[in-house]
């Protein structure tokens, strides 16, 4: 899979995004990410990206002008434009699941008050949200996004089977899990889990997963 990101603040990726999985993915070739920043699409001396609303109000919008040149510049055959801001549809497991089957993603960030209208209505396949706040941009819910994705991608994990019974994969939570020892400080393993029988043990992991969503998460239930 190949992910562009276009944002304001390409430092903010370095770190978490050259870590753990994600970077196996990327050294392994499974996933490649380039990140770009939008200021090298503006044409005066200030580098200019955003500019005051028609109408009056606080804040500041991004221009179309940077954003619409970066996309027709970094779009492929196939690409999916997918904007990052508050008023974009809840991202969750699903759409994660939906974006993994994709061949090439191109994630446009937020900042300030948003971006102009025309950028919506012209340039976007998609917009996202990772949750109901506001964060300073869309770097963070970026990531989020691209840390979701990919390890969906076929050997990301290693094990594909380590995705499929995760929390939310079904509807529900994940069932609760121990290790060794089955004896800590006097809390026991429980003994279904002990006993080999794996159609029993599978049998309870679902009753125990769908007892902990309705529990903690009755709202996936509905």
């Amino acid at each position: 899979m190949k992910i562009d990101v276009l944002t304001l603040f390409p430092a903010m990726f370095a770190g978490p995004l050259d870590e753990s999985i994600i970077m196996r993915a990327r050294k392994s070739g499974l996933l490649e990410l380039k990140i770009h920043q939008l200021r090298d699409w503006t044409h005066d001396k200030h580098k200019t990206v955003d500019d005051h609303p028609f109408g009056g109000g606080p804040g500041m919008l991004l221009k179309p002008q940077p954003i619409f040149e970066a996309v027709e510049s970094l779009k492929r055959e196939g690409t999916k434009v997918i904007l990052l801001s508050p008023s974009g549809r809840k991202f969750d497991q699903k759409i994660a699941q939906e974006l993994a089957q994709e061949k090439d993603l191109l994630l446009v960030t937020g900042h300030y008050e948003g971006f102009d209208e025309r950028i919506r209505e012209a340039l976007a396949d998609d917009e996202l949200s990772i949750g109901d706040y506001v964060l300073t941009n869309g770097a963070l819910p970026a990531m989020v996004v691209i840390d979701a994705v990919a390890r969906l991608l076929p050997g990301v994990l290693g094990d594909d089977e380590s995705s499929r019974d995760e929390s939310f994969s079904h509807g529900l939570l994940e069932y609760p899990q121990w290790t060794r020892p089955a004896d800590f400080r006097g809390m026991k393993v429980p003994e279904v889990l002990l006993n080999g029988n794996h159609a029993e043990i599978e049998k309870w992991r679902r009753e125990q997963a769908k007892l902990k969503t309705k529990e903690q998460r009755p709202d996936l239930l509905k």
